[in-house]
């Protein structure tokens, strides 16, 4: 797989034939375009190649590659699993670690990984990850974006909630040591939570991998090393 640190030159492209999409009965210009620019996106084509569910699992990777909080890790919680690639990656980088997703979307089974199709705001939740897993976690990886109803302020606002959830969980369920990976949106990370995290983890940084949409205002942040 090749490396892709971020500001690198290598950011995983690979030379590609352009599919064209073209507009049929059913389908309008704009998903056309959208259509033909999700077939020729490389990410989309090097998932298909390497064998992840989505182009999501090179954001995971890239991210991992900059910072390492993959090293090492020994229990995992994957929040927002669906469709897997995030869990697949982890499964492929720490073969024995145990590792449990969740999600309200139903996800095809991925070997050595457990799978909850629930909500995770559920009061429930917490608990039954933690049982599911069978001791406590030392990384903590969130992808959950709230459903968008077209309303950037509203649809900003849900999914930070979902990252101060994800940021509580974490802190409430970490062992010492262990790293926090949170889905946020550019400028966006609510104060008292960065401050939340700066008491808790000796390190928090946002990062934008190379394989996060240019268009898209999503970054992540990593937290490392609770307290």
């Amino acid at each position: 797989m090749a490396k892709s640190i971020f500001g690198g030159k290598n950011s995983g492209r690979t030379q590609q034939v352009k599919q064209r999409v073209k507009t049929a009965r059913r389908r309008s210009e704009q998903s056309a375009r959208w259509l033909e620019r999700h077939l020729n996106d490389p990410y989309v084509q090097r998932a298909q190649q390497d064998g992840y569910r989505s182009r999501a699992a090179y954001k995971l990777i890239e991210l991992d590659e900059k910072f390492g909080f993959m090293a090492g890790r020994k229990a995992v919680v994957d929040l927002g699993v669906a469709p897997g690639g995030w869990a697949q990656v982890v499964r492929r980088v720490r073969e024995k670690a145990p590792i449990v997703g969740i999600d309200l979307l139903p996800v095809d089974a991925i070997e050595g990984v457990t799978l909850l199709e629930m909500d995770f705001m559920d009061n429930a939740a917490p608990d039954r990850l933690i049982a599911e897993l069978g001791q406590a976690p030392d990384l903590v990886l969130s992808d959950m974006a709230a459903n968008t109803v077209g309303h950037k302020q509203t649809d900003h606002l849900r999914t930070m909630g979902l990252v101060e959830a994800a940021a509580d969980f974490a802190l409430d369920v970490l062992e010492p040591g262990g790293h926090f990976v949170s889905k946020a949106f550019a400028g966006g990370t609510d104060g008292d939570l960065l401050k939340l995290l700066r008491d808790n983890f000796k390190t928090v940084k946002n990062a934008k991998p190379p394989s996060s949409r240019k268009g898209s205002v999503e970054w992540y942040l990593v937290a490392m090393h609770r307290k």
